[in-house]
């Protein structure tokens, strides 16, 4: 050991005699760091996460490790010292490893100057040091691999340069092998085996922050066998000129079987999967304790079976074997009942046909180009989640979501895959426990309607499909038991009075068999209950398996099952006004209804008639305007009855148009929120701590004003971090960081709300400030780079809030809503006593609440619009649903559902940088810039003091001698 040591120290040492050392240091500092902060823009992605640093690691290393190493066996040849060495009493392997830990430590001292990088990272965001450690480790496996194979070509030739050629080369063919140049040109299980050989696609996955037993060992496997070989080679060396003996057979032997062992055994650990450990600190990689729970309640045989083709579009093939390990990892965690297997449709023509008729499973087209040709390819990527008779599908939409820094420079990664599988599962779980009966559930009357011209009007593919219909319709009424009914209403009878009704209700119009065929007929279907109305698709293959499914699809959305309602109240938009040109106006909240219902149902409401739909379990109020006490009334009894009221609301409205302002909001909604304790300010919150806008800037040149739009840091969006989170809460889990815009600060009457449970959920940071100017166009040029003046006062604002506890109602000791029209209706006093003597009015008014009755307040009436999400998504390159996920975790929580918000918040996506100016920019990226150069002039200092010690030791051994003579 004291050899090793004496070796490695001197082999080490060697490097700083010269100016290799440095050249090598700063080198590799000099590319690393012109990588992070030029190549892959670091600041323009807005992202804290380092994975830019390592993305060029495997290739940066071939060249610098090729570069050490070429001289280590060579020199010595040229030197003619090497036989000095292998006749000297040290065994080969001591000197194979000496030279071997030099260059790893030269390697690992290179990584240590780049700490300051994740360290500013770190600083500026809430960075997840799994995959930075991850990476080091990668970096560390994968330059150990690569100094293997440059020894042993370095012990094979005496000359460098050709030593430099050939180890690089080696080290670019194991790089490429698994790149996607490469397996782009073979199908998954080709691929797949290609990507277990590559050097570079194996240092990916530990990147993520997943190190994987199997991945560890392929770099310890090549690591060996080189070293073997490069012991094998000084042997051989050793043996030149003399005749072949047992000896040397037995080493060509005993070398020959190590390597095969050392290759068998990748093979042999490539099945096993348990034997990871995932360092993310959302554990993302792993399948999660909520996860297992659902596979717990799993007593039938449940089937996860992924449908993937060989070819795919590039971005989704690397994504295949990701989710086949988390599919995996379900099987093994949920025992011989839930099984998992992959299949390529397009092998197999049965599959084809019955995922095709039974799942709706077709392939998706993909186009592709390369530097040939453009092709499209045909391609499947899939998962069917079957348990009974119940399913559900995935498609890549559902598990995929896209960064985009540029047109040319697109990221594509699986969003939440463990959460989209198990959001599945439970689905079919509980609808099969439910009986698989799809009206088991249905406690309300469905109306299955179909509108069709006559036979003779009607295409030809048409006229079985509508008989098709009928049969389907009268299996489903008598299944029903009598739930549903149906009925077929030819729309031209009656003058078309039906077919005028069905315009001016559903937008329905008649329709062509083609474009040049003038005739025209009638073929739509809708189910109806109550107030909800829904049309079934026409298949788009005509045939009757695809209408059935589209029928049952149709019903289920009827079927509250373990689904929960929420109540959604949005204002009304403006209508339009065609005969003028003029559009329909007003914000939209279809993204919010979108992400809310694949999980819930999701029942649109006025609250004009003063009722929340009954069968509501949460209310949703987002941005009001202008409620009215029957409104109000309706939200009032609803909290009175137990309910959980979530509201969005502010003091202002923005309005984005050519210009952006704001204005007063009339929401009528505040008086409520007051009686109950809750009073919003009159005033916006501004924050230094804020997210980017999109916003228009005027400039004049020469005397004419041209408008630009510049990307600018906006303090009217304050930027929410965990520090104003409260993570206790269980509302703001997995939310990292949270845009709320043109927001309103909230004060909490204490005295109100003395004997409620009151939870601070959204605080501002410590450098906010409120206004009341309604001017919220920066000036630059007066203000400086915030745009605007920054307040006396620095201080957090409340921007969410929850209150539980039992609260008085608004209308206690005051007339209902409900009754006031009738009078005020009425025209004469005749009239008046009419109204009063008529029909009798039964209305039920609850003046005091349950403990159990719960507000939740957020103080913007526009981060939940389309108009924002869409500016916020077009600033950070991908979809922005923080804030929608805030709501979908606020449902959950007062549903009790804790699964599945534990899950939601577990994405693949690092989180944004704190906000900061480009001087700030400038500074942390030039800091870099001189904490490398520092490093390296302390290893310099550090060389000239050992060499000034290693001097005076050997002067303090000569002086005696000399004294002596």
């Amino acid at each position: 050991m004291n050899i090793l040591k004496r070796i490695a120290y001197k082999e080490f040492g060697s490097f700083f005699s010269s100016p290799m050392a440095f050249i090598f240091l700063g080198s590799f500092l000099a590319v690393t760091l012109f990588i992070f902060f030029w190549v892959d823009t670091f600041f323009a992605r807005n992202i804290t996460e380092i994975r830019g640093m390592f993305e060029w690691m495997p290739i940066l290393l071939i060249f610098l490790t090729a570069a050490v190493t070429m001289r280590m066996w060579a020199e010595e040849h040229r030197s003619g010292s090497l036989e000095m060495l292998l006749t000297a009493p040290v065994k080969p392997v001591v000197l194979v490893a000496g030279k071997f830990l030099a260059c790893l430590g030269l390697v690992i001292l290179a990584l240590l100057l780049t700490l300051p990088l994740p360290i500013t990272v770190s600083l500026l965001g809430p960075l997840d040091w799994g995959p930075v450690l991850g990476g080091y480790a990668a970096t560390i496996f994968l330059a150990a691999a690569y100094i293997a194979i440059g020894l042993y070509v370095s012990v094979k030739s005496e000359n460098q340069i050709i030593s430099l050629i050939v180890t690089s080369l080696i080290c670019c063919l194991f790089y490429l092998v698994g790149s996607d140049a490469i397996t782009s040109f073979f199908g998954n299980s080709g691929s797949e085996m290609l990507k277990l050989l590559g050097t570079g696609s194996r240092f990916e996955s530990i990147t993520r922050g997943v190190l994987d037993i199997r991945d560890i060992y392929y770099y310890l496997s090549i690591t060996a066998i080189f070293l073997c070989l490069n012991v094998y080679g000084l042997e051989k060396i050793r043996w030149s000129g003399n005749a072949a003996n047992s000896h040397h057979r037995s080493w060509q032997l005993a070398s020959a079987l190590l390597v095969l062992n050392l290759i068998v055994a990748n093979f042999w650990l490539t099945p096993i999967t348990g034997l990871r450990l995932d360092m993310t600190r959302q554990k993302i990689y792993s399948i999660s304790d909520q996860t297992r729970n659902y596979l717990k309640q799993v007593k039938e045989p449940l089937l996860i079976r992924g449908y993937f083709s060989p070819q795919t579009h590039p971005l989704l093939a690397p994504l295949v074997p990701q989710l086949k390990d988390m599919l995996r990892e379900y099987a093994i965690a949920g025992g011989k009942n839930v099984h998992v297997e992959f299949v390529n449709p397009q092998d197999n023509p049965d599959v084809e046909s019955e995922a095709a008729r039974k799942y709706g499973i077709r392939p998706v087209p993909f186009q592709t180009a390369d530097k040939y040709q453009a092709s499209v390819t045909n391609s499947y990527f899939n998962i069917l989640i079957q348990y009974g008779d119940q399913f559900e599908t995935l498609g890549f939409r559902d598990l995929i979501e896209v960064k985009a820094q540029n047109s040319q420079n697109i990221q594509v990664e699986l969003r939440n895959p463990e959460y989209d599988v198990t959001k599945a599962i439970k689905k079919v779980l509980y609808g099969y426990q439910g009986g698989g009966d799809i009206f088991s559930t249905i406690s309300k009357n469905i109306q299955l309607t179909g509108y069709f011209s006559p036979d003779q009007r009607l295409p030809k593919e048409l006229v079985p499909l509508r008989q098709k219909f009928e049969e389907m319709a009268a299996s489903l009424g008598d299944e029903s038991k009598g739930k549903l009914s149906w009925q077929v209403i030819n729309p031209e009878q009656n003058h078309g009075k039906v077919a005028q009704e069905l315009s001016s209700k559903y937008g329905f119009k008649p329709m062509r068999a083609s474009l040049l065929d003038r005739r025209t007929f009638w073929f739509y279907m809708t189910l109806t209950s109550g107030d909800q109305n829904f049309e079934i698709p026409l298949p788009e293959n005509l045939n009757s398996d695809d209408l059935k499914r589209s029928i049952t699809a149709g019903i289920k959305r009827f079927d509250k099952g373990f689904t929960k309602t929420v109540a959604l109240s949005t204002p009304p938009m403006t209508p339009a006004m065609p005969q003028y040109g003029i559009p329909a106006s007003g914000e939209q909240f279809n993204t919010l209804k979108k992400v809310l219902s694949q999980e819930h149902v999701i029942t649109e409401t006025s609250l004009k008639d003063g009722h929340v739909p009954s069968e509501t379990d949460i209310l949703l109020v987002v941005s009001p305007k202008n409620m009215n006490d029957k409104q109000i009334f309706a939200v009032d009894q609803f909290l009175m009855q137990g309910g959980t009221v979530i509201v969005s609301t502010s003091s202002f409205t923005p309005v984005l148009q050519s210009s952006v302002s704001v204005n007063p909001a009339e929401s009528g909604f505040v008086r409520w929120l007051e009686h109950n304790g809750i009073d919003i300010d009159k005033t916006m919150v501004l924050d230094s701590q804020n997210s980017a806008f999109p916003i228009p800037v005027n400039r004049n040149v020469g005397g004419l004003t041209i408008r630009e739009t510049h990307l600018l840091n906006y303090p009217y969006f304050v930027d929410i971090r965990a520090d104003g989170m409260n993570e206790n809460s269980g509302i703001v889990g997995g939310l990292n960081q949270l845009t709320m815009d043109w927001a309103s600060p909230l004060e909490i009457d204490a005295a109100k709300n003395a004997d409620r449970k009151v939870v601070r959920l959204l605080e501002s940071s410590q450098k906010s400030w409120t206004s009341s100017s309604t001017n919220i166009q920066p000036d630059l040029r007066k203000y400086g780079e915030l745009g605007f003046p920054v307040g006396k006062e620095q201080k957090r604002s409340l921007l969410g809030v929850m209150i539980q506890g039992s609260f008085s109602s608004y209308f206690a000791d005051k007339e209902s809503p409900l009754m006031q029209p009738a009078v005020s209706e009425a025209q004469t006093e005749k009239d008046v006593a009419k109204a009063k003597d008529g029909k009798q009015v039964i209305y039920r008014q609850v003046d005091k609440s349950p403990e159990s009755s719960r507000i939740v307040v957020f103080s913007s009436s526009s981060f939940l619009g389309d108009t924002v999400l869409g500016i916020s998504a077009s600033v950070n390159g991908t979809s922005y649903l923080e804030p929608v996920q805030l709501i979908a975790n606020t449902i959950d929580w007062a549903t009790e559902d804790s699964g599945l918000m534990a899950l939601r918040g577990r994405s693949h996506f690092s989180r944004p940088l704190l906000p900061m100016s480009r001087e700030q920019q400038r500074f942390w990226e030039y800091l870099n810039y001189g904490l490398a150069v520092f490093g390296l002039l302390v290893i310099w200092l550090i060389k000239r003091i050992v060499k000034a010690r290693r001097e005076k030791r050997a002067l303090a051994m000569i002086l005696p001698a000399q004294r002596r003579v």
